[in-house]
């Protein structure tokens, strides 16, 4: 009886510990008017080192945005959806960014001029960003640590835990409604 408990203890304290080290982090501009967006498209899928992982983060991406209402196209869309996989070491998203065609922007400082924004984003780190498709601009962003391993038997479940968690109040209130 005692062995079983102290299983049950191990179990759950390893539990804990993997959602806790999960950390999803969001954010959006504020002055974006999120009920204006129907459909979305992909822009850039991720290029995650196993391959076989590439259809599973973009069917994870788009399972959750069509839960939300949003409708996948080919073209013309409304949102453009860009993945990126952390494989190494990332010091700054410029990298990420730098073979997007025509005046595609990325910055968190909403509205303000395009710099430069240096970030760490750790090996197993999920980014995905959402671009209005008329502007080029990014209005939502997130990310996901610990959700991409070398280990295929638990990326599935850690990455539909992490984009659930990504998307969990999307799409935000604008602030335009409420005012």
């Amino acid at each position: 009886m005692r062995i079983a408990k102290v299983l049950v203890f191990l179990i759950l304290a390893t539990t804990a510990t993997i959602a806790l080290a999960q950390d999803v982090k969001k954010d959006y501009d504020h002055r974006a008017n999120f009920s204006n967006y129907h459909t979305f498209m992909w822009i850039k899928g991720p290029n995650p080192t196993n391959p076989l992982f590439k259809d599973r983060i973009m069917d994870a991406v788009n399972a959750q945005l069509e839960a939300k209402g949003l409708r996948l196209v080919t073209g013309h869309a409304d949102l453009g959806v860009s993945a990126n996989t952390a494989t190494k070491e990332q010091h700054t998203l410029t990298s990420f960014y730098d073979t997007f065609p025509g005046g595609w922007g990325w910055h968190r400082h909403w509205g303000g001029p395009v710099t430069a924004v240096v970030e760490t984003y750790e090996v197993g780190t999920l980014v995905v960003d959402l671009f209005d498709t008329e502007t080029k601009q990014v209005v939502w962003w997130g990310s996901a640590s610990d959700t991409i391993s070398n280990k295929p038997e638990k990326n599935e479940k850690h990455l539909n835990e992490a984009v659930e968690k990504m998307f969990k109040d999307f799409p935000p209130k604008s602030e335009r409604l409420s005012n």
